[in-house]
């Protein structure tokens, strides 16, 4: 549902990138000859949008490569679909009368997501923001799959030999408002297995591959290959699409309510919060100069009053030899005497 105080972000994108409505017409295949204005992909945030011959070539070679590592059927009807819908409608009710655990249930501004089997931090949740950051929870903070989940979708992947059986022990539900998205990413190799499986419901919709998004004002840039997902239809990335170029859904995607589940499986070696305390506590157990890298939230709230270890590389410290620097080039005067006059 979508949270008061926010509007639909469509309205804001359409009157600062020209974008077009249709879906197949910006997929390029392998025998379009089309050459169209283009940016290099990756750009940093600083970078202008570059346009040329060379890196119209690069990006439809991109576009194929993507493409390719995609599978679509449309294995549910109509009549299946509406079902299942029901099933979400039932998760989102559940889910406002608060009967699921913390973990399970994340909301954002026109897109709630909940986490079943295994969740994970990701975002702003991440104590350290970056690429291999994400943690799965601990067993038993996010509530087990629901068996409808089982046995409308994943029994039916099963049959239609899309995953095997055993492989789903993750399963989340995105429910988009019209105008919600969900930035560009890569789903984290170090957290999950390949294939990701996801199933639509309720509306069609789009997936993009390789566009950036900036904010204040919000903006996307062109992407570089736009795959359509109907009601219905499973979409399977592995590969270039899954690991080596980044995946969103934009505000102008959704026009209506939308929502996917995706089905995944966790690796064994996944990392998981508190799965590294026991780091943690061999590294407090090392020399003081190593220590001084810690954060200063869980520091001595005393030790600033006090004078560090010479070694410590500390801001702290960097002061202090600095000032004794600058006095030493000044005068001549004794050590101790200079630290009196600081």
């Amino acid at each position: 549902m979508a949270a008061s105080g926010y509007s639909d972000l469509r309205e804001k994108l359409k009157s600062m990138t020209p974008h077009r409505d249709d879906y197949e017409n910006k997929c390029v295949d392998e025998t379009s000859n089309g050459k169209h204005r283009k940016r290099k992909h990756r750009e940093s945030d600083d970078d202008e949008y570059e346009h040329s011959d060379d890196s119209t070539d690069l990006r439809e070679q991109e576009a194929r490569r993507v493409r390719s590592s995609i599978q679509q059927k449309t294995i549910f009807t109509p009549e299946e679909c509406a079902l299942i819908e029901k099933k979400i409608d039932e998760v989102v009710a559940q889910a406002e009368a608060g009967h699921y655990r913390e973990h399970t249930v994340d909301r954002a501004p026109l897109r709630n997501k909940y986490f079943f089997g295994e969740g994970y931090t990701y975002g702003a949740q991440l104590e350290k923001r970056g690429p291999g950051q994400e943690r799965l929870y601990r067993k038993g903070e996010v509530d087990e799959i629901p068996s409808w989940v089982h046995e409308l979708v994943i029994n039916r992947l099963v049959t239609n030999g899309v995953v095997p059986e055993g492989f789903v022990n993750s399963a989340v539900i995105n429910d988009y408002q019209p105008g919600g998205c969900i930035v560009s990413h890569v789903d984290p190799l170090h957290i999950f297995d390949r294939p990701i499986v996801s199933v639509s419901f309720f509306s069609d919709s789009a997936l993009c591959f390789g566009c950036r998004f900036q904010f204040k004002p919000i903006r996307v840039s062109e992407p570089v290959f736009v795959l359509p997902v109907r009601r219905g239809s499973v979409t399977v990335l592995s590969g270039y699409a899954a690991d080596d170029i980044t995946h969103c859904i934009r505000p102008q995607d959704i026009k209506e309510r939308r929502a996917v589940i995706i089905l995944r499986k966790t690796r064994p070696d996944a990392p998981r919060l508190g799965s590294d305390s026991s780091l943690r506590a061999s590294l407090a157990q090392k020399p003081g100069r190593l220590k001084a890298k810690r954060s200063h939230r869980k520091a001595d709230p005393d030790a600033a009053h006090r004078y560090p270890p010479a070694r410590a590389n500390t801001p702290e410290v960097f002061m202090v030899q600095t000032k004794l620097r600058k006095v030493r080039q000044r005068t001549s005067i004794s050590s101790d005497e200079k630290l009196v006059k600081m």
